[in-house]
Order: C-alpha cells, then sequence, then structure tokens
C-alpha cells in the first residue's frame, strides 16, 4: 500500500516524521535507487526498496516505547559531532533502534521518552494536544512571590510570551531554593529562560512529569518499558505493544462483581400518611 515517505520513515524508528521531512528535503532519501527530495512523494514500503543514507529501512512490527531517567551530561540525540555521550548509550540492552521524542538539554535531567513508533511520538510532541510536563527546578538564592507570579503569569521571550504555567515553591533551603515549574509547550531551553527573565539562576533542572507518567522511584541512568495503558492515556489512542522479551507489570486481579440477584432487597421505608413528598428528584 502507498504511503506517505515520511510516514514510513518515522515508522522504521529512524527519527520523527517532521525529522523525517528534512531528510527528504536534503536528499538522504531514495526509492529503488532513485533520490526523492519532494515531500508528499509516496512508496510501497512492501515492494519498494527505500533508503536513508544509503542504509535500507527496516520496518519494524515490534513498537517499543521506554522511559529513561536521563542523567545530566548526555546529548539527547542519536550523534553528536563533538562525541559527547548519548542517550541511546544507556540503552544497551534495548532490541531494536528507537529515538527520544522531544529533547532535554546536555544539562537538564529526568524523564525522557524514547520510542520507534512514529506516528505516536508525533501525537506527543504536536502542541494541539498541550501535554503538561513538570521540573523540579533548584535555584540560587532565594525566591519571591512575585518572581512565581510572573512565571505563572507568562513571560515574554525572545520568540513571544509564554503560555501560563503552573508555578510553585517545592523547598525552602539555607542557600537554594526548589521551585516546581509546569508547563505544555516544548520550546528549547524554555524553563531555564523563564527562570533567566525574572533573575532566577538555575543550578540544577530535573523533569519528573510528562502528562500522567511519573518518573517516581527509577535511578539515574535506567529505564522501564511503558504498559500498554500508559502508551494510550498518554496518546489519547489505542495502542498495542508487541512483547520484546521485557517483564511486564503485574495486574491486580480484579474483585468479582457481586451477583445482582443475590444482592439482599432493601426494604421499603413505610409511606407517612397525609405527608407532603419530599420533592427530591431521582437521578
Amino acid at each position: 500500500m502507498l504511503e506517505r515517505l515520511q510516514k514510513i520513515i518515522s515508522a522504521a524508528g529512524i527519527t520523527s516524521r517532521r525529522a523525517s521531512e528534512a531528510l527528504i528535503l536534503n536528499g538522504q532519501v531514495t526509492v529503488n535507487g532513485i533520490v526523492v527530495t519532494e515531500l508528499g512523494s509516496k512508496a510501497d514500503p512492501e515492494k519498494d526498496t527505500i533508503s536513508v543514507d544509503g542504509k535500507p529501512l527496516k520496518i519494524n512490527a515490534q513498537r517499543l516505547y521506554i522511559l529513561l531517567n536521563k542523567p545530566p551530561g548526555y546529548i539527547t540525540a542519536l550523534k553528536d559531532s563533538q562525541d559527547r555521550p548519548l542517550v541511546t548509550d544507556l540503552l544497551k540492552d534495548v532490541p531494536d533502534r528507537v529515538y527520544p521524542v522531544g529533547r532535554l538539554d546536555y544539562n537538564t535531567e529526568g524523564l525522557l521518552l524514547l520510542t520507534n513508533d512514529g506516528d505516536w511520538a508525533n501525537r506527543l510532541m504536536h502542541p494541539r494536544h498541550e501535554i503538561e510536563k513538570e521540573y523540579h527546578v533548584r535555584v540560587r538564592g532565594k525566591v519571591i512571590d512575585q518572581q512565581l507570579k510572573r512565571m505563572a503569569e507568562g513571560i515574554k521571550l525572545e520568540d513571544g510570551m509564554t503560555a501560563p504555567a503552573v508555578v510553585n515553591l517545592v523547598k525552602s533551603g539555607e542557600q537554594n531554593d526548589w521551585i516546581s515549574v509546569a508547563i505544555h509547550e516544548g520550546r528549547n531551553r524554555q524553563v531555564r529562560r523563564m527562570c533567566e527573565a525574572v533573575s532566577l539562576s538555575v543550578v540544577r533542572l530535573k523533569r519528573i512529569r510528562y502528562g500522567a507518567l511519573q518518573l517516581g522511584t527509577l535511578r539515574t541512568g535506567q529505564f522501564r518499558y511503558l504498559s500498554d495503558a500508559e502508551v494510550r492515556e498518554l496518546s489519547g489512542e489505542p495502542a498495542k505493544i508487541i512483547s520484546a522479551g521485557r517483564p511486564q507489570r503485574e495486574e491486580r486481579p480484579k474483585s468479582p462483581r457481586p451477583d445482582k440477584s443475590e444482592a439482599p432487597k432493601r426494604s421499603k421505608k413505610p409511606e407517612r400518611s397525609g405527608g407532603k413528598s419530599s420533592g427530591r428528584r431521582q437521578q
């Protein structure tokens, strides 16, 4: 079946659909040996030979969804010209190639999602979904209420006003304070720039939540696979995960519902003679 090239490349786990468009425009994609540079071009992944940078695509039937606790000092990319450590270096046991959903800066740590499902990644990153991400930020010095209020109401940055955010003081220390910042935008270095705009110097920045997903007790540098329920909840659409030989979460057995036929019947209250009804509507 004919499909758009960027969708095929994304489905192969090479990169996101948007980044796949850049590969096409840069002349890095060929179909049956012919370079394709026009967006919207289609191919049949079952019949055509599609290559990126000279390497034939391998269409993965297996979909992987990973939550990584990224340490500081790692690049959120698949390659780096300076040979710095990559987040994918922490995924040695993952059977197929995956790529990051969005990014965390080199010195930012915490919750990072990776997948080889391009459609799923595209839904998560699309602005219309407004998925909220929460960060814990340690700042130098003491925070005042006016600074938190300005960040919460929106701040004018070089690329425009930020959307309203949820900003709270988490912990007050002698020399440093911790604040929580929850945003649904995905601008470059947004939390750091918001702090700088109100004269707060960031000492440490950690993402602890992505939508309903919590980082929890996952150790730094460790990862886990998402459950099917987590994948569906985060994207808002059904998704089927094929096991990759990984341990599955233990589901608690549901308590059986009582048989209505065996449930005791409630006795009716005696009606008051000559009294008015309460006028209460039944739901």
